[in-house]
């Protein structure tokens, strides 16, 4: 049922290339921390970057978890289900890094992704880049058949609603800390104490 790869091949690519939808997992190292899983999407926003390394293009969220993990412990695993066609899933588990926008190395992932089309630049928060150290796929065959009939645009009006201060302000406010107070984007802000 189960198999493991030495390496992301072309088949393996092209399947998760063609997944309208992926979903990510991590974890804090504390036992009693919050686990999160968050599902992704949008055309063009996950890449193959050769066969040991993918990154996802990571837009500005209501919270922060996935960053503040990377940065503690760095642990993640990316799935991808087929929700039509033969049936499948694909892991890959590995190290991931959040790349910000000030880090020299950001134009270069960039330039592994579709230009930005409909998702607007300002909302970029990072990108994910994973080294995988896991690959495998197994049977799927309880994943439900659904059809896929378009991405939402939520995200890309809401953010063109946003001035690039706006935005700032809601980094400072919802994606500084992890919900178990990791630093997520920014520091998170001093506590007060009497």
């Amino acid at each position: 049922m189960g198999k493991l790869h030495e390496s992301i091949s072309d088949r393996l690519a092209a399947f998760m290339l063609a997944q309208p939808v992926f979903f990510v997992a991590t974890a804090p190292s504390a036992t009693d921390g919050h686990v999160n899983l968050s599902p992704k999407g949008l055309g063009g926003t996950f890449a193959v970057l050769d066969p040991h390394r993918v990154a996802y293009l990571d837009y500005t969220g209501s919270g922060v978890e996935t960053i503040a993990h990377l940065r503690e412990n760095g642990r993640i695993v990316i799935m991808f289900c087929a929700f039509d066609g033969p049936p499948n899933i694909v892991r890959v588990h590995g190290r991931g890094e959040p790349v910000f926008p000030s880090d020299p190395r950001f134009p270069l992932l960039r330039a592994a992704f579709p230009p930005a089309g409909r998702m607007p630049e300002k909302g970029l928060r990072s990108i994910i880049e994973v080294t995988a150290d896991r690959i495998s796929d197994s049977c799927g065959y309880a994943v439900p058949l659904m059809d896929f009939r378009e991405h939402r645009d939520v995200l890309d009006r809401w953010t063109e609603r946003k001035t690039a201060d706006q935005l700032d302000q809601y980094h400072l406010e919802k994606n500084s800390a992890s919900i178990d107070g990791l630093p997520g984007l920014l520091p998170a802000p001093a506590v007060q104490t009497s």
